[in-house]
């Protein structure tokens, strides 16, 4: 029984599709106007492993993704400037050339870290048609109205605004500084449709003049072309939840009269050294710098894998090298149990697939199903556990499977006949032939290496 945390309820929930054995799922994607770094990542991490699970739980996935490539302001106040627009004046290229570039950048980072696309990936410039045509309705129907610079949803026509991030809204009212937009019936009235000045160099005639979406209404608009009025799971981080979240809910739920979202749900924020990650303080890095450290991006995802995702992880180079040893580590044990002889027990393997299935279904407890994979490859080496772990590898997406090639990559400098042995050396070891796991140490030694014991593997010197 697969139970998730729901933000809109505040509590963990028994997961009841829709539609019998399928799952509609919407996934925030980037602003293409820049790289996505590492905390970006995080929340498509998060988006990967609940689609692993909902597929390792018999789901048939229909998924859809969005990649905004214009009507993201730099201002959630609706006064700033659009991100695609800044950078492009900034750059001297085309928002097109800016975003194909971005896009690229970020579809590569995403393979190289095991996240697959979703079904959809749907851009915001080729959907503006259905955008003004959501805009229009909301205008007919009375939730939005029409002021100098845009059009803008009125929030006190939907008396449920808040009911997502928990908003008071009248202490919100009551507290409200001044804002500039005098026009605005209400102080949180946000833009559906902003109307462009001459220079602005993306824009779209409609029936309000030139202009071009705002963020929120992207959203609305592509989820209800693909998924519907009502569709199963909307994930994102948790910094979309007061604002994107909150706002694209009441565009849906204004239309349809209903449930839009059965279950929210948020990625938590990755911290660095304990503080705020942002491209605006200058202490983010992205997939391919770390590449340029030497860390393989598995190791981040590895990383990733170790708190859950309702829960802040704090990034520091300590705890990421520790999370390279900890991976090089699980992939050497891999490895030796890949030719194990030995023979673990049916009811010893049942115990380990029921202790992993249960962790995660528990809303998607990934750390405490690594935990279980951990005490299983340290069973004597034998096949079964191999095949086991590679079932396991559905969900943790580390390429267990592959693990030669990337132990081979970290040790192009130890011959393969020293690692062969050092292999040979584990295997004595579980099976507790103390006399031939020293007689292969010395074997070492003699070739001028030698081999360190580790918690869970071991290490190749050359002497």
């Amino acid at each position: 029984m697969l139970k998730v945390y729901n933000t809109l309820s505040r509590k963990k929930e028994q997961f009841k599709e829709i539609s019998d054995g399928e799952v509609s799922m919407y996934s925030c994607g980037p602003t293409v106007y820049n790289y996505a770094h590492i905390g970006n990542l995080r929340t498509y991490v998060f988006m990967d492993l609940l689609r692993r699970v909902l597929a390792y739980d018999g789901y048939k996935i229909n998924g859809v993704m969005n990649i905004t490539d214009v009507g993201h302001l730099t201002n959630d106040a609706d006064d700033g400037e659009d991100k695609m627009d800044k950078t492009a004046k900034a750059t001297g290229k085309t928002p097109r050339e800016i975003a194909e570039y971005y896009t690229d950048v970020f579809m590569s980072d995403l393979a190289k870290i095991n996240i697959a696309t979703p079904e959809i990936v749907a851009k915001a410039t080729e959907h503006i048609d259905d955008m003004i045509n959501y805009v229009v309705r909301l205008v007919e129907e009375g939730y939005a109205y029409e002021i100098s610079d845009g059009i803008y949803f009125d929030i006190s026509k939907f008396p449920k605004y808040g009911q997502l991030s928990r908003l008071n809204l009248d202490e919100q009212i009551a507290g409200a500084r001044v804002v500039v937009n005098t026009e605005k019936r209400n102080p949180q009235d946000f833009a559906v449709w902003k109307k462009a000045d001459p220079s602005h160099i993306q824009q779209w005639e409609s029936p309000w003049g030139m202009g071009y979406p705002g963020w929120h209404i992207e959203c609305s608009a592509m989820s209800q072309k693909y998924l519907g009025d009502q569709f199963d799971i909307h994930t994102g981080g948790v910094d979309h939840i007061p604002v994107h979240h909150e706002n694209e809910l009441a565009q849906n739920e204004a239309l349809t009269k209903g449930k839009c979202v059965d279950y929210w749900m948020h990625g938590e924020f990755m911290l660095v050294d304990n503080g705020k990650m942002s491209k605006s303080l200058g202490n983010t890095y992205t997939i391919s710098q770390l590449e340029g450290m030497g860390y393989s991006p598995l190791v981040f995802r590895y990383f990733c894998l170790n708190a859950h995702y309702r829960k802040k992880l704090n990034f520091t180079f300590e705890g990421l090298d520790a999370a390279k040893v900890s991976y090089e580590r699980l992939c050497a044990l891999i490895s030796a149990q890949s030719r194990g002889l030995a023979l673990v027990s049916r009811e010893t393997l049942a115990s380990y697939k029921t202790e992993f299935d249960n962790a995660v279904k528990d809303d998607v407890n990934i750390p405490m199903a690594l935990g279980v994979l951990w005490k299983m490859v340290k069973e004597p080496l034998c096949s079964d556990v191999y095949r086991l772990a590679l079932e396991m590898d559905k969900i943790f997406g580390l390429s267990l499977d592959n693990v030669e090639e990337y132990l081979d990559s970290i040790r192009e400098e130890v011959p393969q006949n020293i690692a062969s042995l050092a292999d040979a050396r584990i295997q004595a070891k579980a099976e507790k032939n103390w006399a031939e796991a020293d007689r292969i140490r010395g074997e070492i030694v003699a070739l001028g290496y030698n081999v360190l014991d580790k918690k869970d593997g071991y290490d190749i010197k050359k002497i």
